[in-house]
């Protein structure tokens, strides 16, 4: 559950038109069964007495970072529409297993992965629907690369599948990890010593950064830095991420 004091300290900007946030990992965006208070739109809602908090784009619960919520239908439309012309700039800092030796795009369609178990799961296949992701080291430490990603498209776990199929996958990633399984394991018995000890991380290492509406006609650009959790693991392994 969200209590009313932890959301306003996540609030980047309100406005008559938007709600910004800064949104910790393991916050679910969409409302859920267990009141308004248990999602961060419900949360939002609550807070600003609204009928709906529209959200422009989602993160995944385990994503930490920016996310725009309109108060209006009307501002909730202008930005959707600009999300689909593209117009809507986004920037994540990921930590990556292993040692990316240099900047990179993936061009690789995605689609359903048929044969993992974890049904939500997305992969490469030549039927999938056009992607593109650019990875850009920033810093190395410990055998792990702090990187800056940023999508050309918007596909369901894009930059974890596209940082699986290039062979750096995400730490703390249970599905596109070390073994899809242990997404399977960690919804039977939780967060285990055996898990920890394979993924590093409690959740995956990705944070959205950086959002960027100038292009879609407002003249805002809204920044959140690492996350705590993700600047500490970056300093228990050497990587300097200072003012990121």
């Amino acid at each position: 559950m969200i209590a009313p004091e932890e959301l306003r300290s996540w609030i980047l900007l309100e406005d008559a038109d938007l709600i910004v946030v800064n949104k910790p990992g393991d916050t679910v965006c969409h409302p859920s069964k267990a009141g308004p208070w248990s999602s961060l739109v419900g949360a939002v809602r609550e807070h600003a007495s609204l009928e709906a908090a529209h959200l422009i784009f989602r993160l995944d619960r385990e994503t930490s970072g920016v996310v725009v919520l309109a108060k209006s239908s009307a501002m909730a439309s202008r930005l959707q529409k600009a999300m689909q012309r593209r117009l809507v700039r986004k920037a994540y800092l990921a930590v990556l297993t292993g040692v990316l030796p240099g900047e990179v795009t993936v061009d690789q369609p995605l689609g359903d992965d048929e044969h993992s178990p974890v049904f939500v799961k997305s992969t490469v296949r030549h039927d999938g629907q056009p992607s593109v992701t650019r990875f850009s080291p920033i810093v190395f430490g410990g055998g792990f690369t702090l990187a800056r990603v940023v999508t050309e498209t918007g596909r369901k776990h894009q930059i974890r599948a596209h940082a699986q199929w290039l062979g750096y996958p995400l730490v703390g990633d249970k599905i596109y990890g070390p073994d899809d399984r242990l997404f399977i394991e960690f919804l039977d018995n939780g967060y285990t010593a055996e898990l920890a000890a394979r993924l590093l991380l409690p959740r995956q290492a990705l944070h959205c950064a950086e959002i960027d509406l100038r292009e879609a006609g407002l003249d805002r650009v809204f920044r959140a830095p690492l996350a705590p959790d993700l600047a500490a693991f970056c300093r228990a392994h050497g990587i300097n991420a200072d003012g990121l």
